[in-house]
């Protein structure tokens, strides 16, 4: 074995060694793809929320004669389902630290569809008053717990999977699973805007149905995550993961927070208001901007398996520092450039501020974020940093809205560039995982496996079970 070094590397590598083969499990491939596809489904449901909020919602569920204060409790509507997202995290997090990581990736996305569906069911404020709006928060508040699950047992079983140096690429397929919902979610919308009043907004949600039949029999078929069964079988699974992670890893816990405000907050200007801002200022009709979010979403399916990749390459931090570094600078230039009002500029806004922007930092999270924490609590911990900053996404574009009401477009584009500040320092502060040191050790561990052709003896278990190091893929 190589030698340790506690403060920058992973301390149960050469656990890992003794089972998970060098170039990730045979079912690697298949994990990924499943993971992915659950992903996009979820995704494609809630992102889909947040474009008829942007573009519908404050008519059919609220009252039509104060456009923007049906704007405001549109986007308070969305901000509910981001505030629920930690609660779901947590449960999902815990319930797969204890009972499996499969069982929440299945149960997640059930939960996720059905309530989808019901969205595209609901009565409008003309038909049933302010009850329309009670039962759209209801649906709302299903919709973030399912999301909450989703992110951390769809990760996780990837990041557990794979081989040991494509970590970030195999991730960052997962993480590209949401843009490909992205892509499909703004597909559906701009198809049924012929379509005109409500059906406009429901049928891209009873269209949901469909899918989360198609996820739920990928899912289904995915294996359980090698590391949770080894857990179990050794008798070494957390009967507290969230009270573990939170006593001995809150500090990591905060700094993931700033690091995924950034992305996720950034987004919900970026995309989610903007959407509104063109409308509200009558730069471009829907078609435009919905256009540019798929133009964006399709090229962001790409950056975010390659973003991913990279840091396999290069380490998990330089790249996020870079992600974060751009989110400070565009701010600004942002607004400048939507507001030209020109179709061209808008699909580049578009584009920039979330195929390089967005996309570069949540590449890095799957892989990043798995690494910050031990087996045992990883979900927990993983999934609890990464939905905690929904709280503060999802109120992001009622923040926004009232920072235009009251500053105009400036406003916007100054907490914009602060989300990237706040996630640029809490990139300095977090240590690599995969930098140099780490990826020299693994490689050396390599080298002695191969050289042996057999794994090192487990410490506990049935031997026979485990695969060899030289294990190949399908």
């Amino acid at each position: 074995m190589t030698e340790r070094h506690p403060p920058v590397r992973d301390p149960h590598l050469e656990e890992v060694a003794a089972w998970h083969p060098i170039e990730g499990t045979p079912t690697k491939k298949k994990v990924a793809i499943g993971c992915s596809v659950g992903a996009t489904i979820e995704t494609y449901d809630f992102i889909g929320f947040g474009i008829a909020a942007a573009l519908y919602f404050n008519t059919a569920f609220f009252p039509a004669n104060d456009p923007l204060s049906g704007t405001l409790l549109s986007f308070a509507t969305l901000g509910i389902g981001f505030a629920v997202r930690p609660l779901g995290g947590i449960i999902g997090g815990y319930l797969g630290d204890r009972i499996g990581r499969k069982p929440v990736l299945v149960g997640s996305l059930l939960l996720m569809g059905i309530a989808t569906v019901l969205i595209g069911c609901l009565p409008t404020y003309q038909q049933v008053g302010v009850w329309a709006g009670v039962l759209l928060v209801v649906v709302r508040v299903v919709q973030g717990l399912a999301f909450g699950a989703e992110w951390g047992g769809a990760i996780l079983m990837c990041f557990e999977h794979a081989p040991w140096r494509k970590k970030g690429l195999y991730t960052g397929i997962t993480q590209a699973g949401f843009p490909v919902g992205l892509l499909l979610a703004n597909l559906a919308f701009l198809a049924s805007v012929p379509l005109g009043g409500s059906w406009a907004w429901r049928v891209p949600f009873l269209l949901s149905a469909v899918l989360i039949v198609v996820g739920i029999v990928i899912r289904l078929k995915v294996e359980e995550s090698p590391e949770f069964e080894e857990l179990k079988e050794e008798g070494e699974l957390s009967k507290n993961p969230l009270l573990e992670v939170l006593r001995d890893d809150w500090r990591i816990i905060l700094r993931a927070f700033c690091l995924r405000i950034t992305e996720t907050a950034g987004y919900a200007v970026s995309v989610t208001f903007m959407l509104s801002y063109v409308a509200t200022e009558e730069l471009a009709d829907r078609s435009v901007t919905l256009t540019a979010t798929m133009i964006a979403a399709g090229i962001g399916i790409f950056a975010t398996t390659y973003w991913g990749a990279l840091t396999d390459r290069v380490g998990r931090r330089p790249v996020y520092l870079l992600g974060t570094a751009l989110h400070l600078l565009w701010g600004i230039p942002l607004f400048l450039v939507v507001n030209t009002g020109a179709a061209v500029a808008i699909v580049v806004a578009f584009v920039v501020s979330y195929a390089l922007l967005q996309n570069m930092l949540a590449g890095v999270q799957g892989a990043w974020f798995s690494e910050l924490f031990a087996t045992k609590t990883r979900t927990t911990g993983a999934s609890l940093a990464y939905q905690m900053s929904a709280v503060v996404s999802g109120f992001t574009p009622l923040i926004t809205t009232a920072l235009y009401a009251g500053y105009g477009w400036i406003g916007p584009a100054l907490l914009f560039s602060g989300y990237g500040l706040l996630g640029l320092l809490a990139a300095l502060a977090t240590r690599e995982t995969w930098g140099r040191a780490e990826r020299a050790e693994v490689a050396a561990l390599e080298r002695t496996l191969r050289a042996t052709s057999a794994v090192p003896t487990p410490r506990t278990g049935s031997p026979e079970r485990r695969p060899t190091a030289d294990s190949t893929t399908d």
